[in-house]
């Protein structure tokens, strides 16, 4: 199989730019075909050129470089024939639909393998080009399994920010790149191409985490009860009949505390059975909730570090069992990791593709939790 490689833009967002990082990067060592496909009209009509040409140029880091003109499936297969590549990468024209270039790759030739796509946007023109060429350059943006932002350096977080957000309600389950590119190994950005949005996975560990360290908890807390119960049973018999009713009334007070106690959590009556109107053998998502926050935004090390304590404060955020995430700080990245009571933020070695983050718990109020970190 030979991995395809697609990097989408609009006219003038920098993919040549980015596909250069990459040749440079992390494409070094393999023998590469860049094939600049110009389709003619494919995004508007559907159609290719009838006149179907290959243009072989040699680049400077030794990758052959093609411009394919009209029909991509014979062109594709005469480059597979004379160059036998590593990987191919596809620069299609900017105003090219990305699905269409994603159906033509797949039935160009069986042996091609379609391992990662990727749409850069200029995030100065986001929101100018959704209104003005929204079938075109939305179609790149919901078929990417990654959209990278350029042109962000003396962008403000708040543009930046909100050209994310109109990415994301395109596709919720693309990576969405802010950092700089010139920040980041190219490596990230191509496993972000070939996996996509990891944010979900994420939570998703997290829960289940969060879930066996909750049932573990309440094992150990469910046998310590049982034991004192017996106990006090067993004293109860040498007790007359009057302090016997004291000592009821007096546990059933304790059982509706105890109760009480877990009601931010996973509820359990005094015999350990489930509570929650679920069968005990529940998956972590019926017990615990889960939110993902992506953000631009810088912070200050001490900040963040009084923001993770702050999550302690159930009334006014929930129970916050677990938070994790990859922030830009002011010097810097930042990751951090939080459990009740112990939260822990250090320096990160590396750059994040844009600042996220996890909070796991129960009854949380996500309004509360983005406000806190994005306010």
């Amino acid at each position: 199989m030979t991995k395809t490689d697609i990097f989408s833009g609009f006219l003038g967002a920098g993919k040549t730019t980015l596909i250069r990082k990459m040749l440079n990067e992390i494409y070094k060592d393999e023998k590469v075909v860049l094939i600049e496909n110009e389709f003619g009209d494919i995004g508007i009509d559907g159609d290719f050129l009838k006149d179907a040409g290959v243009e072989i140029t040699e680049m400077n880091s030794g990758c052959i470089c093609c411009t394919l003109v009209g029909d991509f499936k014979r062109s594709i297969e005469q480059v597979l024939e004379q160059f036998k590549p590593d990987r191919i990468i596809i620069e299609p024209s900017g105003v090219g639909k990305l699905s269409d270039i994603i159906a033509a790759a797949a039935g160009a030739d069986e042996s091609l393998e379609i391992s990662g796509t990727i749409t850069v946007v200029d995030a100065k023109k986001c929101e100018m080009y959704m209104k003005n060429f929204g079938e075109f350059f939305d179609n790149q943006i919901i078929s990417a399994n990654a959209v990278i932002l350029s042109h962000v350096n003396g962008l403000s977080e708040e543009k930046v920010a909100k050209a994310a957000g109109l990415i994301r309600e395109l596709n919720p389950k693309a990576s969405i790149i802010t950092t700089d590119w010139d920040s980041l190994d190219a490596a990230q950005i191509h496993e972000a191409m070939e996996k996509g949005d990891t944010l979900s996975e994420e939570l998703a560990k997290l829960t289940a985490e969060a879930y066996e360290h909750h049932e573990h908890e309440h094992h150990h807390e469910h046998e310590h009860h049982h034991d004192h119960d017996h106990e006090h049973e067993h004293h109860h018999e040498h007790e007359h009949h009057h302090e016997h009713d004291h000592d009821h009334e007096h546990e059933h007070h304790h059982d509706h505390d105890y109760e009480h106690e877990h009601h931010h959590h996973h509820h359990h009556d005094h015999d350990g059975h489930c509570c929650c109107g679920h069968d005990h053998n529940h998956d972590a998502d019926e017990v615990f909730e889960s939110h993902g926050i992506e953000t631009n935004k810088k912070f200050e090390q001490k900040a963040l570090e009084n923001m993770l304590a702050a999550l302690s404060d159930e009334k006014k955020y929930g129970t916050v069992l677990r938070a994790k995430g990859i922030v830009e700080g002011t010097d810097g990245w930042l990751q951090f990791d939080y459990v009740p009571g112990e939260p822990e933020v250090r320096k990160s070695a590396s750059a994040g593709l844009t600042g996220r983050m996890c909070v796991i718990g129960s009854h949380l109020d996500t309004g509360a939790v983005e406000a806190l970190f994005l306010s």
